[in-house]
């Protein structure tokens, strides 16, 4: 019986045992991991309030990643900041690929989405 709760989701539930949950957050870090490991990708860019917090100290790993679960799907929203000097469309789809695989083999939910919106372009390293 899986059932959605507030920033968590029930992989498996099962009484004599008991229920496995993940929260969303755990899937965006998974998403922000396998993304950063594409040459090419040079940070996950997050919104500004983000930006502020980690100005101050306070970081987080997810910043630039959105993740949607409903009925075991998971859409992911990336902003992304690449190196200068590669190809946008071919790393995108390096980044789509591996972000797919590793939250569908660490969690055994769908992926249905991997959208990525390119926000900066990282100047100081070169090919």
């Amino acid at each position: 019986m899986e059932k959605a709760m507030e920033n968590n989701y029930v992989l498996k539930e099962d009484k004599t045992v008991g229920s496995v949950q993940i929260a969303d957050d755990v899937v965006a870090m998974i998403a922000s991991l396998a993304a950063t490991e594409i040459e090419g990708v040079s940070a996950l860019v997050g919104n500004i309030s983000n930006e502020l917090m980690s100005k101050v100290g306070v970081r987080k790993l997810t910043k630039g990643v959105k993740v949607e679960l409903c009925d075991r799907k998971v859409k992911v929203d990336l902003a992304l900041s690449m190196e200068y000097g590669y190809n946008i469309p071919g790393t995108c789809s390096k980044v789509q690929d591996k972000v797919k695989s590793a939250i569908e083999n660490m969690t055994g939910l769908q992926v249905v989405d991997v959208n990525i919106r390119i926000a900066g372009i990282n100047m100081s390293k070169t090919k």
